[in-house]
């Protein structure tokens, strides 16, 4: 059967000040529609699941996130049952979060085939979004060795992403190819090479795998995350599931499943590493200025959330946490302004990535 399992662990802190510890940026309800500047919006979580609906049914839909944040996301995604939740003590990276949905499904269903997924990202048309899951669900079910990744079509040369090169088509899956190779992210001459070359996108840290390869895969390539995410997922309907979890998760080796399974699934005969371009409006929203894209710009660049007053400015980011409080400024350029009830952000927007550097200087009870 077909299942989903979205990762929700992201930290969020170039997202800083509305973005902490307690409550990510995948929990704050932030963005709106069609650039509606009043009350509240939704939550990139909830963005997440709704994308899902037709696609995947509600009760095979799981959720791999922080233990801490269990009940904030049980209140954004109404209906999601604890043998859904997949609660990580401590992060250990996308490889060990892929590996615990895949322990538990194949626990359960030795034919599941499931999509990983994300919860900080922006993707339209949805259309487009469940036809490349429609053909990945396929490509699988009919040969359980691939592993699906999904491309996003570069509309310009990002050096903040990952690419892979596509290869040779595969027959009977118009939009499926051979992955030639993963690339980490350019330098950006090598960005624009990718670009103007045609045969090659964004990784987008979406997949589809059969459970049972995955594990077969990781005992070859990672045997003690394997074995223990095997302990995890037997423990479950035991009275010891949490001591367990608790016991082996923190432990496991740290790594991304671009480096322990896609790379070495690679080089490996027994497997086919896939991919399918997709051809959608994608949009990370992990900083201040890639929040600042889902907002309408005004005449001067100016892009709000909530009331502002600007007078011979351009290009500023206002950002508040309650809609109805004013952000006035005067003769600012290119500045990011972002106020919550106990803390206020302002930097130039040259200067965002450095945010996450004021989020660990915070005091504590700010992080």
């Amino acid at each position: 059967m077909r299942y989903s399992m979205i990762m929700a662990g992201g930290s969020g802190t170039r997202l800083w000040p509305m973005s902490r510890e307690a409550r990510p940026k995948q929990l704050l309800p932030f963005i709106r529609s069609d650039g509606d500047s009043s009350g509240t919006g939704r939550s990139l979580i909830e963005i997440a699941v709704a994308r899902l609906e037709g696609i995947v049914p509600a009760e095979r839909q799981l959720i791999c996130a922080g233990e801490r944040h269990r009940q904030a996301i049980l209140a954004a995604v109404p209906g999601l049952t604890p043998d859904r939740w997949l609660g990580e003590p401590t992060g250990r990276d996308t490889v060990n979060a892929v590996g615990f949905a895949a322990a538990v499904l194949d626990a359960a269903d030795p034919e599941a085939v499931f999509a990983v997924l994300t919860s900080d990202h922006l993707i339209e048309p949805v259309a487009e979004f469940a036809r490349c899951l429609e053909l990945g669900f396929r490509a699988v079910e009919a040969d359980p060795s691939r592993l699906v990744t999904f491309s996003i079509v570069p509309t310009f040369p990002a050096t903040g992403y990952g690419y892979v090169e596509r290869g040779d088509p595969v027959a009977g899956f118009p939009g499926l190819h051979r992955a030639r190779r993963f690339v980490e992210k350019p330098a950006l001459p090598q960005a624009k090479e990718y670009l103007a070359h045609g045969g090659f996108g964004w990784n987008s840290g979406m997949f589809v795998f059969s459970a049972r390869t995955v594990m077969e895969a990781l005992d070859r390539f990672r045997p003690e995350n394997a074995a223990g995410l095997r302990r995890i997922a037997a423990a479950r309907s035991s009275p010891r599931r949490q001591e367990v979890l608790d016991e082996i998760y923190p432990a496991l080796e740290r790594i991304s499943v671009d480096y322990a399974l896609m790379e070495p699934a690679a080089a490996d005969p027994t497997l086919t590493v896939c991919t399918i371009p997709m051809d959608v409006r994608w949009r990370d929203v992990g900083s201040w200025p890639s929040y600042g894209e889902t907002l309408v710009a005004d005449a001067e660049g100016n892009r709000a959330n909530a009331r502002t007053v600007h007078v011979d400015s351009r290009n500023v980011l206002a950002v508040s946490d309650d809609p109805n409080h004013l952000i006035a400024t005067i003769g600012l350029a290119d500045v990011i302004v972002v106020r919550t009830a106990d803390a206020t952000l302002v930097c130039a927007a040259k200067d965002a990535e450095k945010v996450k550097q004021v989020a660990v200087a915070a005091p504590p009870e700010l992080r």
